[in-house]
């Protein structure tokens, strides 16, 4: 079941370019279904096909895969899940079982699993990579991707002043799998997560379960890398490390690529540079998304996570290469062709968390081949394919308030900081409207310095922490116009959105909130057409599937941790009422 697909015009699959087998339906990522059968003047219609309770009532972030009328789900805590498309009957389910003692850095979210050579391959909260029998779930092969190695915060470590050393630590610092896998040319290609992630503290608000995200000093953290892996056995063909042992400070850059103060002392980091030669060493880097690959040119796209320790940059001066970037890569070696870093030296956790994608950008009357991706920072950019230079910035499609502010002792409000901006949820692109649909998060956060000097023999206290304020929080959906930059449509939602959007040629985009509603809007103009009610938060991405000539849209109700969205164990399939 391997794709084919070419520069900028959305990958096909032979026999299942009515399904979706991929994470991102096919290489490019689009996220665009090619169905019509449900269209702006039916969506009305819809109603709910079948539904599966999967019994596992946690953050549920999984595309569901559709191949050859079975899907295939990944489960929070990686269990998987294969149900018969067209019913929802389960034909076998495999139980993972977490290796003794692993700390989970991020939770128990997964974001799919991939399906190809008769095998279907998943990621896990332990670091490993196993491949399943597509027809049984039976295991045949199980990997360590990497060791426990990474030392983790505590609250310990925190001044005991602060009333967040009182709290109690709910993630940190570590390593584990959290993207889908995708397969090209008999590789399956993987990436590790958590190795910057901080320490997550919880908070006793309700409006605000995020709580603080705390980045202390020290030597937290170790390399991110994504992984090619041979699909026969699991042995690894490449691995590319995002943190590079040589040329990590990179230039000191003291603006981004297009001109903005990063408000650093580029002196003092120099000058601090000779008391860290081995920063990399603790570097993170996570690979949150699913590459999108030009099978033209055989590159993979991806982005990077944050550089450690997270928000706290006393440790590792310099321009932190290669975090907070989009990265490209040859996919029959790994090796680097070009990267382009949107954040240099990132203290406020901008990582590219949403996946890329790919499409031919019209520029000047001509086609160019290039690379989106939805920032954290509000923007979405545009990359030249062949180079990483920069094509186009949208306007902000969430407000912008001190974007790249220092943390002090009162209290810096900021936004959108450190959950986004467009946070891990998909996007996804018209490439013949040069349109990109983005999920937004408008969620003003305060970023607190605390310093402490030494004393009583105990070393000196430094850490800066994230979190939410009072103020109101919202989320947007926003058509963007790649031909300009500026926003066709947008509407505003209640919640911030966490879980990504599917466009389809029936010129529909649809999308879940966190109150449980799922949506279908048209995507021209941005009116409601449609709207269904699930018992959890709808916070995955939906896809579209067609099955013996009847079109499907399905998605995953499961709530989301972070922002307190109510825990489901729901997949639920739409069709059209006869």
């Amino acid at each position: 079941m391997a794709l084919a697909a070419c520069a900028g015009v959305a990958g096909k699959h032979d026999t299942e370019s009515s399904q979706w087998p991929s994470f991102g339906r096919d290489y490019t990522n689009q996220r665009m279904s090619p169905l019509t059968q449900i269209n702006t003047e039916n969506v009305g219609k819809l109603g709910l096909a079948w539904q599966f309770k999967t019994g596992v009532a946690a953050s549920f972030q999984a595309t569901p895969i559709v191949a050859g009328g079975v899907m295939y789900v990944a489960l929070p805590y990686n269990h998987v899940a294969a149900l018969d498309a067209r019913t929802g009957k389960e034909l076998w389910r495999y139980r993972h079982e977490r290796k003794a003692n692993w700390k989970m850095c991020c939770g128990p979210a997964n974001r799919g699993v991939a399906v190809s050579d008769g095998k279907v391959f998943i990621g896990t909260v332990d670091a490993r990579l196993i491949a399943l029998d597509a027809k049984t779930g039976a295991k045949i092969w199980d990997i360590n991707v990497a060791d426990d190695t990474a030392l983790t915060e505590n609250t310990g470590l925190l001044s005991k002043a602060d009333a967040k050393s009182q709290k109690d630590a709910y993630g940190g610092t570590g390593i584990g799998i959290a993207m889908a896998p995708v397969v090209y040319h008999g590789k399956v290609i993987v990436g590790v997560t958590g190795v910057g992630y901080g320490l997550h503290v919880d908070t006793p608000r309700i409006d605000a379960p995020l709580g603080a995200v705390i980045g202390v000093s020290g030597l937290y953290g170790r390399p991110g890398f994504l992984a090619a892996y041979d699909v026969n056995n699991g042995n690894r063909v490449w691995q590319f490390d995002t943190i590079p042992s040589q040329g990590w400070e990179g230039t000191f850059a003291a603006t981004t690529s297009d001109g903005i103060s990063l408000n650093r002392d580029i002196a003092a980091e120099k000058e601090n540079a000779k008391n860290h030669p081995d920063a990399w060493r603790y570097g993170g880097g996570s690979a949150w998304s699913t590459p999108a690959i030009d099978t033209s040119t055989n590159t993979l796209f991806f982005g990077t996570g944050n550089p450690s320790p997270q928000m706290n940059d006393v440790s590792r001066p310099g321009d932190n290469l290669y975090t907070v970037s989009l990265v490209a890569l040859d996919t029959e070696t790994g090796k680097l062709k070009w990267h382009y870093q949107q954040v240099p030296h990132d203290v406020w956790g901008y990582d590219l968390a949403s996946p890329p994608v790919l499409f031919d950008y019209v520029k000047d009357g001509r086609k160019v081949p290039a690379v989106g991706q939805a920032g954290k920072t509000g923007w979405y950019y545009v990359n030249d394919r062949a180079t990483g230079a920069l094509l186009m910035k949208s306007e902000a499609f969430v407000p912008q308030k001190n974007l790249f502010a220092k943390a002090t002792r009162e209290g810096t409000v900021l936004y959108p900081g450190i959950l986004g901006g467009s946070n891990w949820s998909p996007s996804a692109l018209d490439d013949g409207s040069q349109t990109a649909y983005v999920a937004g998060i408008h969620a003003p956060i305060r970023y607190t310095l605390v310093e402490e000097p030494a004393k009583e023999g105990l070393p000196p206290i430094r850490y800066a922490s994230s979190e939410p304020t009072k103020d109101p929080r919202w989320g947007t959906v926003s058509a963007i116009d790649l031909a300009t930059g500026k926003i066709r449509w947008q509407v505003k939602t209640e919640q911030p959105l966490m879980g990504g959007v599917l466009a389809t040629r029936g010129g529909l985009l649809f999308m879940g909130e966190g109150d449980g509603s799922f949506n279908a809007y048209n995507s021209s103009t941005g009116a409601l057409l449609w709207q269904a009610k699930a018992d959890a938060g709808v916070n995955a991405p939906p896809i579209s599937y067609e099955i013996d000539g009847v079109q499907y849209v399905a998605v995953a109700a499961g709530g989301n941790a972070i922002f307190g969205f109510t825990a489901g164990d729901n997949i639920l399939v739409y069709t059209l009422k006869k």
